[in-house]
């Protein structure tokens, strides 16, 4: 029995190693953005969730979270009620939907760069905490654009508000940010 587990741990381990391999690309991330992403980010800082709760802690840090938002659907007939899905992100954090694509439109790059000036106060050297979920590529995009502008001190969080809920940490419902691009 016990071998027969040996033998299972050391076929799933180098497995699981390479499952979790993924190179940090040149560019953004174009589509698949529901994939394993990289262990890190270029110029910025590769933040897990007990990381991200102190930094949330400490309240030095601006928390952004780019989960897109998917758009009202064309033509829905007469009379029909459209929701928007709830999203439930950490306390505090400023949601900034669409931002993380690997193309964005310029009413998107003006949006995302407004957030960022906001929470930042026009510092650039201001901590901020770039998420999504896990295996969500938006937010590496979005982290490796914010050090593209020049921002110094990038914290990106690739497990996201998945990982953050999986660790018992607290999570708020949240609106979009004012001044979002429309898609319709």
């Amino acid at each position: 029995m016990i071998r027969g587990l040996l033998a299972v741990a050391c076929i799933a381990l180098p497995l699981a190693s390479m499952a979790q391999t993924v190179p940090e690309p040149v560019d953004y991330r174009m589509d698949h953005y529901r994939a394993p992403v990289p262990a890190t980010l270029e110029g910025g800082t590769v933040v897990g969730p007990e990381e991200a709760h102190m930094l949330w802690q400490a309240r030095e840090a601006a928390f952004i979270d780019v989960l897109p938002q998917p758009p009202k659907p064309a033509n829905l007939p007469k009379g029909t009620i459209w929701r928007d899905k709830p999203r439930h992100s950490i306390p505090g954090a400023i949601w900034l939907p669409n931002v993380g694509y690997g193309a964005i439109a310029d009413v998107t790059v003006d949006y995302f760069r407004a957030g960022l000036e906001k929470v930042t106060r026009g510092d650039l050297a201001h901590p901020v905490v770039i998420f999504c979920l896990e295996d969500c590529w938006m937010s590496w995009n979005a982290a490796k654009r914010a050090l593209e502008w020049g921002y110094t001190s990038v914290y990106w969080f690739p497990e996201g508000t998945d990982g953050w809920q999986l660790w018992g940490y607290p999570l708020e419902k949240v609106k979009p940010e004012d001044g979002q691009p429309q898609t319709n």
